[in-house]
C-alpha cells in the first residue's frame, strides 16, 4: 500500500521531503509533482524502480527515461553537450522541456536508448521537485505518470494513489500541476527534432 503525503507547493516540508527521499534511496517507486505534471520517479541505478516503471506504463526499450537533474551542473555530469546545444538549454532551464542527448558513462546501461546510447534530461521548475532533488543530492530517474491507452497524465495524488496503491510505495502530492506532459527536444542527431510537443514553448527550437 502506498504511503500518501501531502506538502506545501511552495514551502514543502522539510522532514516530509527527508522522509519521500530516504525511501527512494531504499528503492521506492513514487508519484511526485513537477512543473509539467505528475511523473513516477525511482532512485537512478534502481533495476527495479526501471522494471516496475516499465511494468505500469507498458514501455518497450526504445523509450526514453528522464533523469531530472536539479541544475544545470548536475545535468552536465551525464550529457554530453556542445556549446551551441549548451546556450540553446541553459536559456530553456528550468522549465518544461525534456532534452534528448547522448549519454556520459555515468549514466546506467539500462537507461539507455537501445540504439541511439541516449538519455532525456530535465530541470523542472517546480518547488517541491527541486526540493526533493535537493535531498537526494542525485538526479531522480523518472517518467510522465501517464497510463497506457490513456490520454492524459493522472493529475489528482488521491486518485494515483487509489489507481496505483499496490505498484508504487508513495505519492507526494502538493495539488494540481497540470496535465500536459514536457515538450520534448532531440539534439542527439545533429539537427534539433521536437519530438512531442507539450507545455515548454516550441518557437525557440523552431
Amino acid at each position: 500500500m502506498a504511503k500518501y503525503f501531502d506538502v506545501h507547493p511552495e514551502n514543502p516540508q522539510r522532514r516530509t521531503i527527508s522522509t519521500v527521499a530516504e525511501s527512494i534511496r531504499s528503492g521506492a517507486l513514487i508519484a511526485y509533482p513537477t512543473d509539467s505534471c505528475f511523473a513516477l520517479g525511482c532512485q537512478l541505478g534502481s533495476r527495479d524502480g526501471i522494471d516496475r516503471i516499465r511494468s505500469i506504463r507498458n514501455l518497450d526499450d526504445r523509450h526514453h527515461f528522464t533523469l531530472v537533474c536539479r541544475n544545470f551542473a548536475q545535468l552536465g555530469q551525464f550529457v554530453h553537450i556542445d556549446n551551441d546545444v549548451f546556450r540553446a538549454i541553459k536559456a530553456a532551464t528550468p522549465g518544461r522541456y525534456t532534452f534528448i542527448l547522448p549519454a556520459t558513462k555515468e549514466v546506467p546501461r539500462q537507461l539507455l536508448h537501445a540504439k541511439k546510447k541516449t538519455v532525456g534530461v530535465r530541470i523542472p521548475d517546480h518547488a517541491v521537485a527541486q526540493a526533493l532533488l535537493a535531498e537526494l543530492d542525485e538526479p531522480l530517474l523518472s517518467s510522465t505518470l501517464l497510463l497506457p491507452d490513456e490520454k492524459e497524465p493522472l493529475t489528482q495524488g488521491w486518485e494515483i494513489k487509489e489507481r496505483l496503491d499496490h505498484v508504487i510505495d508513495a505519492v507526494l502530492d502538493s495539488g494540481d500541476c497540470g496535465t500536459e506532459p514536457t515538450t520534448v527536444v532531440d539534439f542527439s542527431g545533429g539537427e534539433v527534432e521536437i519530438v512531442r510537443r507539450g507545455a515548454g514553448d516550441t518557437s525557440r527550437f523552431e
